[in-house]
């Protein structure tokens, strides 16, 4: 068997009948140049609805894919931070489980690695987009998250889940420098990581789709542990003198998007 060199994280809870096609399509995606050479990682949050036996199935079937449960802990990035050290590969992706991240685009993820530190999938490049049906109140919050994290980094996208790093860059950054609560891993890990400063991050853009199967993870609590995180990060990359000017830009953009996602609802 060759040496995996690479490692494509999925965190999921409750995503058993999206398995089989990212698995599927994935590895078909990935052809004679990657299949051989990557692994494929769920990890559940202890879902117990079949996730299990679903990758035991289609591991006897020959895929080279296996599933982490966790009983004592849940969380999308400390998901995301589990399957990355765990991993075998030293180029990591990590991809939502709802197959809104298209896994046909994996290969030119892993493709870029080779030449970025560290690679953002992006919905905001010419010729792609989010599909349709996405609703607009999801745009109207999603374009909003962007603008808040601007200053933290040059990436189109800072929001996309669909990214890729070179794991050495992650060994290199201390385990407790990194938010295991926060809601946005990408953005805490391209801020966080000691990652080279010239061309950094490389992009690959993708279309947005629509969940298929299971429930959207967005609440609240989520938009509010997104504005915890941003506060964390400002402060870690310019210093808590600076923070209550950003307090004043964040509470001014937030009251424009509650303005628009009611003027578009009503």
């Amino acid at each position: 068997m060759a040496a995996i060199e690479n490692s494509v994280i999925v965190p999921a809870y409750h995503e058993k009948l999206n398995i089989k096609p990212l698995t599927t399509r994935l590895f078909a995606a990935l052809g004679n140049e990657f299949s051989k050479t990557t692994e494929l990682i769920f990890v559940d949050d202890n879902s117990q609805d079949g996730s299990v036996e679903e990758v035991d199935k289609l591991h006897k079937n020959g895929y080279n894919v296996r599933i982490i449960v966790r009983t004592d802990e849940r969380g999308l990035s400390s998901a995301v931070l589990r399957g990355f050290y765990e991993a075998k590969g030293e180029y990591l992706v990590c991809m939502d489980a709802d197959l809104q991240h298209p896994p046909e685009s994996v290969p030119q993820l892993l493709e870029k690695l080779r030449n970025y530190p560290f690679v953002l999938g992006t919905r905001y490049a010419p010729g792609v987009g989010i599909d349709k049906d996405w609703p607009l109140h999801r745009r109207i919050i999603s374009n909003g998250a962007r603008c808040l994290a601007k200053p933290l980094t040059s990436a189109s996208d800072p929001m996309s889940g669909f990214f890729g790093l070179q794991k050495k860059y992650l060994l290199e950054a201390p385990k407790d420098s990194l938010n295991a609560e926060g809601f946005k891993v990408a953005l805490d890990l391209m801020v966080k990581l000691p990652l080279p400063p010239k061309d950094p991050i490389g992009e690959v853009p993708f279309s947005f789709g629509v969940r298929t199967e299971g429930e959207s993870k967005l609440s609240g609590k989520v938009i509010v542990q997104y504005l915890v995180q941003l506060k964390e990060l400002y402060i870690y990359r310019f210093g808590a003198a600076n923070l209550l000017t950003f307090i004043v830009i964040w509470s001014v953009l937030i009251m424009y998007l509650l303005f628009v996602i009611y003027s578009s609802l009503f």
